[in-house]
């Protein structure tokens, strides 16, 4: 068994490989340009775990990707390469555009011409139904609601791209599905909500779970005087998908690549393990004994006010749900950024 990632040294693309060399599950390919904050430690923390081959490679180069592919000819693709922040694509949108949406067409691309049995699981995005406008919104004390989806979004919601990061990611999105269509490419989408856990070095503006958490844990250890910003009034909600089962999701995937295969599936932790962001504040300051002072500033743009997936769709294929709640997520997540301080 072949496994390449691209991506490979950031937040699940580690996890993954970790899992991979750990178990050994296969030979391990990792494709990275180490550009991400945190990605060399990952890099280094991953040689520590096993052996692999490593490109320090952008997958917005076509000739590049395509040699490694036809070399490697791998079993599986995880396609978690890509621009992440909403920010940085409205700063830089055609970069946006080269990461996400020209690298995963190299990506398919290559397949198609010289690896036609590779299958490619792609880590999509939530962003690709835009900013569900058209839902009515319940405001309450600590989150929204949206009374027409108790249950969570499914697959059936129209896909709405907003912002270049939406624009590019719902491009990719559908070039993996209509490759499995057209040229029989064995593709599975998978669009997240919010993922955390360790190895995920966040940013104010990517990873939001594990950039609060780190702000709690510098208000604790005196680090952070000052107030820290948000953006909108809080009560935004997203339902949260700890690491391990991030994991579990993609390798589980791969030994169903049959029955997943030309499929997209929404991936959150479910309404059970939903949060807005003042309610992980209360978390972390009942859990840490500390007082979490921030600043408000404008909503972001084409913000969702609340996603949460409904994961129906992937739990009737019987191999994979989440098991990982959020308080024990959250408390995880705590002691890796405390361990990662050291």
């Amino acid at each position: 068994m072949k496994i390449l990632i691209t991506g490979g040294c950031g937040f699940l693309g580690s996890n993954i490989a970790s899992k991979i060399l750990t178990e050994s599950i296969g030979d391990l390919i990792i494709i990275d340009n180490l550009s991400r904050y945190g990605s060399e430690l990952n890099y280094k923390w991953l040689s520590s775990q096993g052996a692999y081959t490593f490109y320090n490679s952008n997958i917005s180069n076509q000739n590049e990707i395509e040699e490694i592919i036809k070399k490697h000819q791998p079993n599986v693709i995880y396609h978690l390469a890509g621009q992440v922040a909403m920010t940085t694509s409205i700063e830089n949108p055609r970069k946006d555009f080269e990461t996400n949406a020209l690298g995963t067409l190299n990506i398919l691309e290559a397949v198609r011409k010289f690896s036609k049995h590779t299958a490619i699981i792609y880590s999509s995005t939530n962003k690709v139904y835009g900013d569900f406008a058209k839902y009515k919104m319940t405001e309450t004390t600590k989150r929204y609601l949206v009374d027409e989806r108790p249950h969570g979004f499914d697959e059936s919601e129209s896909l709405n791209f907003h912002s270049p990061y939406g624009c590019s990611k719902g491009t990719a999105d559908q070039y993996l599905l209509d490759y499995y269509r057209l040229y029989g490419i064995k593709t599975v989408v998978f669009r997240h909500s919010s993922m955390y856990g360790g190895r995920q070095f966040s940013t104010f503006d990517q990873g939001w779970v594990g950039w609060f958490c780190k702000k709690a844990v510098e208000i604790q250890t005196h680090k952070l005087i000052e107030p820290f910003t948000i953006s909108g009034n809080g009560k935004q909600v997203r339902d949260l998908l700890y690491a391990d089962d991030a994991v579990n999701l993609y390798i589980g995937a791969m030994h169903n690549i049959e029955m997943l295969k030309g499929e997209a599936f929404n991936i959150g932790g479910g309404f059970e393990n939903s949060m807005s962001l003042l309610e992980v504040f209360d978390f972390l300051e009942q859990e840490l004994n500390i007082q979490m002072s921030f600043i408000y500033t404008p909503e972001r743009h084409s913000d969702q006010k609340v996603f949460i997936a409904n994961n129906n769709k992937i739990l009737s294929m019987n191999f994979w749900q989440p098991k990982i709640d959020k308080i024990q997520g959250l408390r995880n997540t705590l002691i890796w950024l405390n361990q990662s301080e050291k």
